[in-house]
C-alpha cells in the first residue's frame, strides 16, 4: 500500500455554532406594586386580628354573669329556673351551699304537672322586684310572680303570688332562699 498524501485543496469550513435568538427582555419588577401589596396585606391582617379581639370582648360581655345587684340576680335566677327550666344556668345564681329553694322547686313541679295533665302551656312572669336590707351582706328581694296558663294561644288561668328571695354576697350576690308569702 502506498502512503496517502495529504489532501490539498479546498477544505470544508468548520461547522458554525447554532445562533439562538436573544431572549425577550423581561419587564423590570414593579417594586412599588409589591410594596403596596405588602402594606395592604399587613393592614388586612391587623384589621382581622382587631376584629377577633372585639368579637371576644363582646362575647365576654354578653355571657358575663351579672351578680352586682341583688335584684338582677333574682331576675336571672327566675328566668333560668322558672322560665327556661335550666338547673345548670340557675345554679350560677344560687348559693354555693345551703340553698333552701324547696318552695320554688314545688312551684316549678306544679307548673310541669299542669302542662302534662291538662295539655296547656304554663309560663311565669315577675314584676315589682324590691330590695330590702337585712344587713350589708344579706338582702331580701320581693317579687310578684304571675303564673299563667294558656291553651292554643288562649289564656286559661292566671294568678299572682308574692314571693321573697333571700340573697347573700358570696363574691357577688346569690339566691339562697325562696319563700312564698301568704
Amino acid at each position: 500500500m502506498q502512503p496517502q498524501e495529504p489532501v490539498t485543496g479546498p477544505t470544508a469550513p468548520p461547522p458554525t455554532p447554532a445562533v439562538t435568538p436573544p431572549a425577550p427582555a423581561k419587564k423590570p419588577r414593579n417594586r412599588r406594586m409589591r410594596l403596596w401589596l405588602a402594606v395592604g396585606a399587613g393592614v388586612l391582617t391587623l384589621l382581622c386580628l382587631g376584629g377577633v379581639g372585639v368579637a371576644v370582648l363582646l362575647y365576654d360581655e354578653d355571657t358575663k354573669i351579672e351578680r352586682a345587684e341583688p335584684d338582677a340576680v333574682v331576675d336571672n335566677f327566675l328566668r333560668s329556673y322558672l322560665g327556661n327550666r335550666d338547673d345548670q344556668e340557675a345554679a350560677l345564681n344560687t348559693c354555693k351551699s345551703g340553698a333552701k329553694l324547696a318552695e320554688v322547686e314545688a312551684l316549678r313541679t306544679e307548673m310541669a304537672d299542669r302542662e302534662k295533665n291538662f295539655h296547656v302551656k304554663v309560663s311565669v312572669s315577675w314584676s315589682s322586684l324590691t330590695i330590702a336590707d337585712v344587713d350589708e351582706r344579706q338582702k331580701s328581694v320581693g317579687a310578684n310572680l304571675t303564673i299563667a296558663g294558656s291553651s292554643n294561644g288562649s289564656p286559661t288561668s292566671r294568678r299572682t303570688e308574692k314571693w321573697s328571695f333571700g340573697v347573700i354576697d358570696e363574691d357577688g350576690w346569690r339566691v339562697c332562699t325562696a319563700t312564698k308569702e301568704s
